[in-house]
C-alpha cells in the first residue's frame, strides 16, 4: 500500500490518476486502430472531472444510464452525451428538451408508445429528438429483436415529425458470461455482426443509419473484433476491477480504483473483521471467485460476508492481518463503489492531488 494512504480515514475510496489515464489512453489508440470513436458510460464513475478527462482525452462525448446522470454531467460542461435509456413520462421528456437546449444530446428509444410521446412533446415544441433504436443484445431487456423485427420498428417511427433516427445501439450483456478473452472475441465478432447486418437491413429499406453504438466493458476491450460499428461504450475500464481481472481483461497493476479499510476486530485466529461493508464496498459478486474483492498483497484471504459495516476476512492459516493494519481491496465490480460516496481520494505519483466529487452520486432518475 502506498504510505500516504495509510493516513486516510477509513473506509476511503482511492483513486490512482496515473491509472486511469493510461486506461483512457490504451483504450482510445485501440478503438481508433479499429477506426471506432469512444463514448464512455460516465455510470462506472459519475464524475464531472473524470469525464472531462475522457473527453479532452479524445472520446466523442460520454454515455450516460439516466437523465439525473446527463444532467449532471451538462452541469459539470459535458456537451455530448447519449442517454442509453428510453424516455418515458412527461417529467422526464421536459427535462430531455430542456437538456437539448443546452447541449447535443440523444436517448433510446425501444417502443412506439415510447417514440411516440417522444415526438410529439418535440415536435410541439418545433423540435426533434436525436434517438438511437435499441436493438436487444440476448438479455431481453427492452431493446428490438435484430433484423426484421428492428426493421419493422423503424419503419414504424420513421414518419413520427418529433423525432430523427441517428442509428442503433446494442447492448450484448450475455458477454458477462464469458471465462476467457476467446470467449469474449466470440461475443463481440456476434455483437458487430448483428448490429451491421441489422444496419444493412435498414438502409436497403430506406432508412439511413449513421451511428452503430455497441461494446460493453467486455468486448469493448477487443476493439478489433467490432469493426465495422462506428462507436463503442465501454465503462469500467477506466478503473478495471475483479471482474476483468477474472477473464484475463485487466492485471492488478491496471487497477485504479482501490477502497482502504482499516482491521477493526480479530474474533478468532483465522478471522478479521475490517470497517468496510456494503455501504462502501459492494454486495456483488464475479461469476468465477469467491468473496467481495481482491485484497492486495494478501492473495490467501478471502472476504467471505459483508455486513453494512462490516467486512468478514478469512484465512485457511493463521490471519496475518492485525487490528490497526490498513488494508486495499480492489472490488468486484467498481461502478457501485463510486455511488456509495460523495467524493473520492485522487492521488498521482504516490501523492494525494484532489477530492474527486461524484457529481451524480445518486442521481438514478
Amino acid at each position: 500500500m502506498k504510505e500516504e494512504w495509510k493516513s486516510l480515514p477509513t473506509p476511503a475510496v482511492v483513486i490512482d490518476l496515473d491509472i486511469v489515464e493510461k486506461n483512457i489512453d490504451e483504450m482510445l489508440k485501440g478503438a481508433e486502430k479499429a477506426h471506432i470513436r469512444h463514448r464512455p458510460h460516465i455510470k462506472t464513475h459519475r464524475s464531472g472531472y473524470l469525464a472531462e478527462m475522457q473527453v479532452r482525452a479524445g472520446c466523442i462525448g460520454i454515455t450516460a444510464a439516466k437523465l439525473g446522470e446527463a444532467e449532471a454531467m451538462a452541469k459539470a460542461g459535458i456537451k455530448d452525451i447519449f442517454v442509453a435509456y428510453p424516455i418515458i413520462g412527461e417529467d422526464k421528456l421536459e427535462r430531455l428538451f430542456r437538456l437539448s437546449g443546452q447541449i447535443r444530446i440523444s436517448s433510446a428509444v425501444n417502443s412506439y408508445i415510447g417514440a411516440e410521446a417522444l415526438s410529439s412533446y418535440f415536435e410541439k415544441a418545433g423540435a426533434k429528438a436525436d434517438v438511437l433504436i435499441e436493438v436487444d443484445g440476448g438479455l431481453n431487456r427492452g431493446g428490438i429483436k435484430p433484423g426484421k423485427d428492428t426493421l419493422g420498428f423503424a419503419r414504424r417511427i420513421r414518419d413520427l415529425k418529433g423525432i430523427r433516427i441517428r442509428g442503433l445501439m446494442y447492448y450484448g450483456g450475455l458477454a458477462y458470461n464469458s471465462h476467457n478473452t476467446e470467449e469474449i472475441r466470440t461475443y463481440a465478432r456476434q455483437e458487430r455482426d448483428i448490429l451491421v447486418e441489422t444496419a444493412q437491413m435498414l438502409e436497403k429499406g430506406g432508412i439511413p443509419i449513421e451511428t452503430l453504438s455497441a461494446g460493453s466493458s467486455f468486448t469493448g476491450k477487443v476493439p478489433e473484433e467490432m469493426e465495422g460499428i462506428t462507436e463503442i461504450r465501454s465503462g469500467h475500464y477506466i478503473f478495471n476491477d475483479c471482474g476483468q481481472i477474472d477473464v484475463g481483461l485487466a492485471e492488478e497493476g491496471q487497477c485504479a480504483l482501490r477502497v482502504v479499510s482499516t482491521v477493526v476486530s480479530k474474533p478468532d485466529a483465522h478471522v478479521v473483521i475490517a470497517d468496510v461493508g456494503t455501504k462502501s464496498l459492494t454486495s456483488d459478486m464475479c461469476h468465477y471467485r469467491k468473496g467481495y474483492g481482491q485484497i492486495v498483497g494478501h492473495p490467501g484471504l478471502e472476504i467471505y460476508a459483508l455486513n453494512e459495516e462490516h467486512a468478514f476476512i478469512r484465512c485457511e492459516a493463521e490471519n496475518p492481518l492485525q487490528i490497526g493494519e490498513k488494508i486495499e481491496i480492489i472490488p468486484n465490480h467498481a461502478c457501485v463503489v463510486t455511488n456509495l460516496v460523495d467524493e473520492a481520494y485522487g492521488f498521482r505519483g504516490g501523492t494525494f492531488d484532489r477530492m474527486i466529487p461524484i457529481d451524480a452520486r445518486g442521481k438514478s432518475v
